[in-house]
């Protein structure tokens, strides 16, 4: 068949730049391996002298199958730009099964590597291959092929799909070849699209106009592809590393694997093959490989030969390793022999996963060869960490590539840059050669750093930058830089750089890993960073990044970490930059020692029984394992159901989880291998409802496991035996925990009845009862009592229960509560004792794991305030008043005024407290009060649905009439004492105007459909606005209508000029408008959304503007400051709590006041 007019018009218009650039021998080896060209021909090009120009003519006589071999052989000699200038007149080569295209030209369209330079036969292991593949015929699945590297499992899978039969039997519609290696996300995304873009040039249909530009719509597109299209294909996967990969291509086709790890497919679905490679090559076939790399015939070989192949135990990479050396020095067969023997290296440790025994000699020989500074750039790479991508920490590119050359380094030529791999043999080879210059090699390596970034500031750009930042501080304590590393890790600019990047785990690790080398520097100091991190880390999680300085300025003002961020706000602040000090100290300690954020929705966690990790499940459908010291993530299981919770077997080896399957409709729990996650056992009997929780014994004499459902009873399972051995009854509701004592003697059980229960292991019976539902007796909430767990202590005598948002310490012998702790901001959902009891661990509902020091657990003595507040700001003294969580009245200086919780209330003259009057008429609370200008008048609103105004000389008081719901708040229309007009505004969605003194309705107005949420006065008292649950806000006197918000609309407030409206909604958004003509001015930055599916932490309860009306604050979930004029987010506090309902900002905008949903106040000042 002739040649495509349009690609013979293609290879005439790029001749020139063919001719001009590229190298024909290369190409020729390709072209001759797909038989596109024969040797003959080869041979009469290489005689040419214009040997592009004769390889040109040539394919101007051949067929569209040579051009595509043509255009396969630039790929793979990576002539990217002259491969583009073939590519999109390819001509297309169909074929729908293996009859109608010969084997090669098959496995060269699908990318399949030709046969190396140096290759020998290995029958028996290509055969079992072949075997395994066979079992794809009928049904998809998997065939792993697995070894050592260097094994030659790339050449084995390569050539077991050489095979004719086995094509047109099997997979008659291709045979596609992927190199993977060690790749990131956006590399494995541009593997499967240029696989993608292979199969659909043989497809005539138009539908795919586009490459797919997530790793989620490639794998459907690749899934599409496979089932519908490509049904008898299979899909090579070389060299695996991460099961990232895997999960990326699970999508019910026919693959084959190479990699080390023999366990990596277990996280895949479908039928599952393995093949294992043996490590060493029998010495025929070795001396073979030396005769075919060395260009001598084998009964040729030197005395030698035989002894270098025994002395690298027929290690294929070790025999190839030499070769090549031999190869560029044929008459040195004896010095690598004499090199090989004189070298006492020490052998790979027998810890080792490797067996190359003569590996080592084969690795000094090829470092020997080198010239003297190319060794010491090898030398250097001692002290990378494994399995570390190199990009230029050491060199070069050129330099590194002439490792490569060497066989020396690993190359992913598919990366942008290139990225090298230094094998992990030849690292622990380096690693005992140069044990005793790890020092100087580590020194040299911060030198290089400090030279590189010496004018220019780090960032997360390039791969040589996440090196620095992951591993810099790894390389000042090897060197013994202690100083320098003291600076470092004790630097707020390292932590930022490092948290955003790596997260607060890996800072945390440091200061662990470090810590003794920085206790000798400052101890205080080190504890004081690492509590920083371990308290306030989770909100590095948070995006946009806060900031660090911000975050610190709330720590105590005795530690460096504040001192730090003091001075640095100070510096900043003279370039305009906003920060705020937390100038009281709040009235709760931090008793929580770490802090984690594994999941968004209810999340439960346990501890290991080592207390060295901990295991966390959710709504999210995946288990993660974390370090329990610095929260660092471990591992991470992907589950096909939501987990209800989790529990390490006594010995750790095992991890069990519960789980409701609807599909089914019965409950079943399981039980995994936790180093294999491997399916030892499911139960489905027994329980009618759906399992809470399963927990194991503490000891394995007996091992048994305890469950418990909404069915209001527990099991106790013997693994053994396929039915439970004791059922457990005495709760009337649902039971959501069960908890073995320390000797196994008991175990608890915490039920949504409000109490504990013990029962005997060995019958069944019930020991005793704790009432945890009598301990809460708040009368402002109404909240069921609902235990969700409990927890004993290592010696028996006291159990530990949670219930809403706070954990009791219950002494059972005493039946009296010991001890609680608090700090969650929603329903505490777990707690459990470390198992020798010095830690304590609790997760919540809040999205958050807390670790706590058991020693630290008292009875709180903290004063917790509610968060309907007022403050007086009178020069520099701050007044706040506010009820704390016993419904007093707390009065603070630079922390007064009045609070009323009943449906009367009290005047209290300051300074002295006592009563002047006690006022009676309101019949339910009473939610707001404010004196008026003259003092003399005192107004009030209630649930009732009233306003009174009370003349507190007289006593006399004028009831308002007319609203349907509960008047939440009020305002005089005007700061002048001849004006006693007053507006109110009510869940009833009206807006009403009176005259305080006649207590006539002046105006009524029906403003919204849905409750008014807030409403605000003008500055000059011409205008008001108010904003409501119906999504509008709406200026009034000239009426705009403000439409746009899509949640309700809960703040609202104008600037001092009258000339802007803010606006704030549930979504966490705000926005400007122009009060003139009701336009929208801008909305504030909208950026990435929280775990609240907020841009606010929440809603938006305030808007305050500056003087200026340059600057507006707001209040939600967390307070943030924002630029007017560019919408942009300059500051952000977080709080410890959340929900915050009100800010109060004094008259020069420098100093803020709120109390959060837990009952801590905040005042904050901006730093000059």
């Amino acid at each position: 068949m002739a040649l495509d007019e349009r690609a013979r018009a293609c290879l005439l218009t790029s001749r020139h730049k063919l001719e001009e650039i590229m190298k024909p021998a290369y190409l020729m080896d390709h072209m001759i391996s797909d038989e596109a060209i024969t040797v003959e021909e080869e041979d009469m090009i290489t005689n040419q002298r214009e040997q592009a120009a004769a390889l040109v003519d040539l394919l101007l006589k051949k067929d569209n199958y040579s051009f595509r071999s043509f255009y396969n052989a630039l790929l793979k000699e990576e002539y990217d730009e002259l491969a583009n200038l073939l590519k999109e007149d390819l001509p297309l080569t169909q074929f729908t099964s293996s009859s109608q295209c010969p084997v090669q030209t098959l496995l060269s369209e699908g990318g399949v590597p030709p046969r190396p330079e140096a290759f020998v036969p290995r029958p028996k292991e290509e055969n079992e291959i072949r075997e395994k593949l066979y079992k794809l015929q009928k049904q998809p699945g998997w065939v792993t092929v697995f070894g050592m590297a260097g094994s030659g499992k790339s050449v084995l899978a390569s050539e077991a799909v050489r095979h004719k039969e086995l094509i047109e039997e099997c997979f008659p519609e291709g045979i596609h070849w992927l190199s993977i290696g060690r790749l990131d996300k956006p590399d494995l995304l541009a593997k499967i699209q240029t696989l993608c873009f292979r199969l659909e040039q043989n497809l005539d249909s138009q539908q795919f106009h586009r490459p797919p530009s997530t790793l989620d719509e490639a794998k459907e597109r690749l899934r599409f592809l496979m089932i519908r299209k490509y049904t008898r294909t299979l899909l090579i996967l070389d060299d695996v590393w991460d099961s990232t990969v895997l999960k990326a291509v699970d999508i019910h086709c026919r693959i084959l694997l190479t990699t080390r790890n023999r366990s990596l497919a277990d996280v895949v679905n479908g039928s599952k093959h393995e093949v294992e490679v043996n490590s060493g090559l029998d010495e025929d076939k070795a001396l073979e490989i030396l005769s075919q790399l060395s260009k001598i015939e084998m009964y040729r070989l030197p005395e030698e030969a035989l002894s270098i192949v025994k002395k690298c135990q027929g290690s294929p990479l070790a025999v190839s390793m030499i070769g090549s050396l031999l190869r560029e020095n044929p008459d040195r067969w004896g010095y690598y022999l004499r090199q090989l023997e004189k070298k006492q290296f020490r052998r790979i440790r027998k810890s080792s996963s490797y067996n190359y025994e003569a590996l080592d000699q084969a690795i000094a020989a090829g470092i020997e060869d080198l010239s003297d500074d190319y060794r010491d750039l090898y030398n250097l790479l001692t002290v990378l960490h494994k399995d570390v991508k190199v990009t230029d920490q050491v060199d070069t590119e050129d330099t590194l590539s002439e490792f490569v050359n060497r066989a020396m380094l690993f190359v992913d030529s598919q990366s942008q840059p290139n990225v090298f791999y230094l094998h992990d043999l030849q690292l622990d080879f380096l690693l005992e050669q140069n044990k005793n210059q790890l020092k100087s090699l580590h020194k040299k390596m911060v030198e290089r750093y400090v030279h590189r970034y010496r004018d220019r500031p780090l960032t997360s750009r390039d791969e040589e930058s996440l090196y620095w930042i992951r591993y810099l501080a790894y390389h000042m304590a090897n060197a013994n830089l202690f100083q320098e590393l003291h600076s470092l890790l004790f630097s707020l600019d390292w932590i930022s750089v490092k948290g955003q990047i790596m997260g607060p785990a890996h800072l945390i690790n440091d200061y662990l890993e470090y810590g003794s080398i920085l206790d000798k520097e400052n101890n205080e100091m080190c504890s004081e960073f690492q509590e920083f991190l371990s308290l306030s880390g989770h909100y590095l999680e948070q995006r946009p990044f806060p900031d660090i300085v911000q975050l610190a300025l709330s720590q105590p003002h005795t530690s460096e970490v504040y001192r730090q961020a003091r001075l640095l706000a100070q510096e900043r602040a003279k370039d305009g930059k906003l920060y705020f000090d937390l100038i009281n100290e709040t009235s709760v300690d931090s008793l929580s020692r770490l802090v984690i954020h594994p999941h968004q929705g209810s999340l439960y966690a346990c501890f290991s029984n080592d207390g060295t990790k901990i295991a966390s499940c959710g709504a999210t459908k995946n288990l993660k394992v974390f370090k329990s010291t610095s929260g660092e993530k471990l591992s991470e299981f992907e589950l096909p159901d939501e987990v209800v919770c989790c529990a390490f077997s006594p010995d750790d080896s095992l991890l069990a989880v519960c789980s409701f399957c609807d599909m089914l409709l019965f409950v079943v729990f399981k039980v995994w291998n936790v180093h294999q996650v491997r399916l030892l056992r499911t139960f489905q009997e027994e329980h009618k409802e759906q399992i809470n929780h399963c927990v194991f014994t503490n000891t394995t004499r007996r091992l048994l496991l305890a469950t418990c459902s909404n069915d209001h009873m527990g099991n106790l399972w013997n693994l053994n035996k396929p039915t439970c051995q004791n059922t457990i009854f005495g709760h009337f509701e649902p039971v959501n925990h069960c908890c073995f004592s320390p000797d196994d003697s008991y175990v608890s059980t915490s039920s949504n009845d409000g109490t504990v229960k013990l029962f005997e292991t060995t019958s069944g019976n019930i020991w005793k009862s704790i009432d945890v539902r009598g301990m809460f007796k708040d009368p402002d909430n109404d909240d069921e009592v609902a235990v969700r767990c409990s927890s004993w202590t290592a010696d028996g005598k006291r159990i530990l229960c949670a219930a809403r948002n706070a954990a009791l310490l219950w002494d059972i012998e005493e039946n009296a509560k010991k001890a609680d702790c608090s700090g969650h901001l929603s329903w505490v959902e777990r707690v459990q004792f470390s198992r020798d009891g010095s830690q304590m661990l609790s997760c919540s509902d809040d999205e958050t794991i807390r670790l706590w020091e058991t020693k630290k657990l008292h009875m709180t003595s903290a004063v917790f305030l509610k968060r309907n507040t007022d403050v007086l700001f009178n020069d520099d003294n701050i007044f706040v008043s506010a009820p704390d969580h016993c419904n007093r009245l707390q009065v603070r200086c630079r922390q007064l005024l009045l609070i009323c919780i009943v449906s009367f209330f009290q005047v209290l003259p300051v300074p002295s407290g006592k009563p002047l009057a006690t006022l009676w008429g309101h019949t339910k609370t009473v939610l707001h009060c404010q004196f008026t200008h003259n003092g003399q008048t005192l107004i009030t609103s209630s649930e009732d649905c009233t306003i009174r105004v009370w003349n507190l000389p007289s006593g006399e008081c004028k009831v308002l009439q007319g609203h349907k719901e509960q008047v939440r708040c009020f305002a005089l229309l005007s700061p002048s004492s001849n004006d006693s007009r007053l507006l109110s505004w009510s869940f009833d969605g009206t807006v009403k105007v009176w005259n305080t003194e006649s207590g006539q309705k002046l105006q009524d107005i029906d403003a919204h459909g849905g409750a008014i949420l807030s409403c605000h006065v003008s500055p000059d008292g011409r205008l008001f606005a108010t904003s409501s649950a119906d999504r509008t806000a709406k200026a009034w006197q000239c009426t705009f209508t403000l439409t746009g918000h899509q949640e309700c609309v809960r703040s609202c407030r104008f600037s001092w000029d009258s000339e802007c409206l803010a606006t704030g909604d549930d979504n966490g958004e705000i926005r400007l408008w122009n009060v003139n003509d009701g336009s929208l001015l801008r909305i504030c930055s909208r950026e990435v959304k929280d775990s609240m599916d907020s841009f606010h932490g929440g809603w938006v309860t305030d808007l305050h503007f500056s003087p200026d009306n340059s600057l507006l604050v707001s209040a939600g979930g967390y307070i943030k400051w924002w630029d007017v004029k560019d919408g942009v987010a300059l500051q952000t506090f977080y709080p410890k709590g959340n929900a915050l309902r009100k800010i109060h900002v004094s008259s020069d905008f420098s100093t803020f006041v709120t109390v959060d949903s837990i009952g801590i106040l905040y005042v904050l000042q901006r730093v000059p």
